[in-house]
């Protein structure tokens, strides 16, 4: 179980939360509860939540890994323009490193491929800061298969964050090659919003084992694939330990398929 933290900026993922303090209480909650896997992106707030990590947290404690991703511009709330050329890539890169305060960025995931620059170019920026050692490892968002296995002629991927939750499994033929070839999948709205909240069976089997609709969601996902590794993401401690605590919840296979 890790930790997204794109909700710890503004409305619209758009400059500085509206709570600061409680967004510095979830980072620190988080590492508390066991949580060594936070992911983030220059783009959320921009920069925001890149900054608020740094602050809550640095000197990072040992086995912390922080993945941040690059690829988007952000003119305005909920404004997400794709910018993968290596030219911004650079400009992100460094940004993130230094917001971090790292000299080196543990997984670095290219937040969506560009359709204005050839796939080329942008895999081959990605590959020269590996060699540089300005990056350990490199991940992917929101691809196919087909493009997982392209950019694999430049570098290894080591996780792809997809869309997915339990009821948006587009990326499933995703989700088995992950598994096939050892990859992590990552998913994104893996609450697809709170939609869970909505779902009679999950509502119905979450009060018989005395949890709530968004943990059962969450440990859906956990017992689905071996590969899938969450970042619910929440500015709220109490919500961030309701979150964390469906890592403990065993779900059999008769309940895993009523989910289903």
């Amino acid at each position: 179980m890790g930790y997204g933290a794109m909700r710890i900026t503004g409305k619209g993922i758009w400059g500085p939360p509206r709570d600061k303090a409680e967004a510095i209480r979830v980072l620190k909650r988080a590492i508390e509860l066991g949580v060594n896997f936070i992911d983030t992106a220059d783009s959320y707030g921009p920069h925001v939540s890149e900054e608020l990590i740094a602050e809550a947290l640095y000197p990072y404690p040992p086995g912390l890994v922080i993945a941040t991703k690059g690829g988007l511009l952000r003119t305005g709330p909920d404004q997400w323009p794709v910018d993968s050329s290596p030219e911004h890539l650079k400009n992100a890169l460094e940004g993130s490193l230094d917001r971090l305060k790292l000299d080196r960025i543990d997984l670095y995931q290219l937040h969506r491929i560009d359709p204005k620059v050839p796939a080329e170019k942008t895999f081959e920026f990605l590959q020269g800061v590996q060699e540089e050692g300005l990056v350990k490892h490199i991940g992917l968002s929101e691809v196919s298969v087909e493009e997982i296995k392209k950019a694999e002629e430049y570098f290894e991927v080591v996780s792809v964050q997809n869309i997915y939750s339990v009821d948006n499994r587009k990326w499933e033929s995703v989700l088995k090659y992950c598994e096939d070839t050892g990859k992590a999948f990552i998913p994104w709205f893996p609450l697809n919003a709170g939609n869970v909240d909505s779902m009679q069976k999950v509502e119905k089997l979450a009060a018989e084992i005395g949890a709530t609709t968004h943990q059962v969601a969450l440990s859906w996902l956990l017992h689905h694939s071996p590969n899938i590794l969450l970042i619910p993401g929440t500015s709220s401690v109490a919500h961030l330990e309701e979150n964390v605590q469906a890592g403990n919840i065993s779900l059999t296979p008769e309940q895993m398929k009523r989910v289903e």
